[in-house]
């Protein structure tokens, strides 16, 4: 993926939060004709070819779906069919509801996906279905790519990513071999003898994290004092994301063009961070403790 800063103006803002929720609602009720299915049951549930005509059928029968684009409700359609595939082939997980405010966002494929222009240096724009040419930073050379995903993070952040295949990175082509263990006082350990860490947020960010989680705590939710909380440690949580995630691609792409071979761990994460709350017949124990352990882990990326 080749990801951009998106820069709507608030006009725009509207109509794509407008396609998104479209998004969301046609990949919520393709999930509940789907759970409604159980095996053992004469008739399937419905695929996409199936979805796709009562889409159109619904889009005549409701002005506010069919406001919306055509476009961005059909890949809805096809991006569940695509999990559902997945799920089946067991590759990923079931596919879960989708909740505003978390998950939003849309796809765009095919020909409409190469309506992209260079304005200048500092910035290109792309005509997105229903909303128009919208610009975004080019902090990265723009190549060419069938699809691109527009979403929208908790701290209200826009973007816009392209599916390219990026360029694989050469190796030295000396055999250089290295090892590198995985843990939470040290991020990588490498086998060279050098410690690497992921960087985290400053001492007074995150006091500033903690007074915000004591305010949210007394605030009544549904206040605007409570979402305006949220927006703001949702916006420190962002940073401590986008600083882990420049780490990680600094720290493998650096390594990869430096050692021919590397050796890591392979641990399943997954299973290292689930919950041990147990349940009603089984409580778990030391249940705070864990959870503190589950979130050092994943904070290490």
């Amino acid at each position: 993926m080749s990801r951009f800063r998106f820069a709507p103006t608030p006009e725009q803002e509207t109509a794509l939060l407008d396609q998104c929720a479209h998004a969301r609602y046609v990949w919520n009720l393709a999930l509940e004709q789907w759970s409604m299915w159980s095996v053992g049951r004469r008739s399937c549930p419905p695929r996409f070819v199936e979805q796709a005509r009562q889409l159109t059928e619904a889009r005549a029968d409701n002005d506010w779906l069919r406001t919306g684009s055509q476009t961005v409700q059909q890949q809805a359609l096809r991006d569940f069919d695509q999990a559902v595939t997945n799920f089946f082939s067991g590759t990923h997980q079931r596919p879960t509801w989708r909740k505003a405010g978390i998950h939003e966002g849309f796809r765009i494929v095919g020909s409409q996906a190469q309506r992209v222009e260079k304005v200048n240096r500092k910035w290109a724009r792309v005509l997105v279905p229903k909303v128009g040419w919208v610009k975004f930073r080019l902090s990265k050379p723009l190549a060419d790519a069938k699809s691109y995903r527009v979403t929208r993070d908790r701290s209200g952040r826009w973007h816009i990513a392209f599916a390219v295949i990026p360029d694989p990175i050469p190796g030295p082509g000396t055999g250089e071999v290295v090892g590198i263990d995985r843990g939470v006082t040290v991020s990588a350990a490498l086998s060279t003898g050098e410690r690497l860490n992921v960087p985290t947020l400053t001492r007074g960010e995150k006091a500033r994290l903690l007074k915000l989680q004591q305010r949210l705590a007394r605030s009544q939710k549904g206040s605007n004092r409570c979402a305006k909380t949220r927006r703001a440690i949702a916006k420190l949580k962002a940073r401590e994301a986008d600083r882990r995630k420049e780490w990680i691609e600094q720290t493998s792409t650096g390594l990869a063009r430096r050692f021919d071979v590397i050796r890591v761990e392979d641990l399943n994460i997954r299973n290292m961070t689930k919950s041990a709350k147990g349940t009603v017949e089984a409580p778990g124990r030391n249940v705070r403790q864990k959870s503190g352990l589950n979130r050092e882990i994943l904070a290490n990326g």
